[in-house]
């Protein structure tokens, strides 16, 4: 009687996992190591910049990034540039027929 109910009880627990794990696909890979979200970004935030550091100082401005369970406001920095002429591509939220997913930023 006791192995019938832990094989019940494993039962379960391996629906119920199944299960949950069917119900975290708001957010899904790709074989590209892209991250797919059916709801897009809030609207960006409007950020005042504070003075430039110095010369060569480049204002990389703020985006929101996913964390797993929602989107967090990762403000606006100033960062010197790797090189002479480098033109900073800011990161941005893509919406393609899969969802929506973030273009990271980068140096150009």
């Amino acid at each position: 009687m006791a192995c019938g109910r832990n094989l019940r009880t494993t039962v379960a627990v391996l629906m119920l996992t199944g299960s949950l794990m069917g119900a975290v696909a708001c957010a899904s890979a790709t074989p590209r190591g892209r991250v797919y979200l059916r709801v897009g970004p809030p609207a960006q935030i409007v950020e005042t910049r504070v003075v430039s550091p110095g010369p060569g100082y480049v204002w990389l401005p703020g985006f929101y990034r996913w964390e797993g369970r929602n989107y967090v406001w990762m403000p606006g920095r100033w960062d010197r540039a790797p090189r002479a002429h480098a033109r900073w591509v800011p990161a941005h939220w893509v919406h393609d027929r899969r969802g929506w997913f973030m273009a990271e930023g980068h140096w150009r």
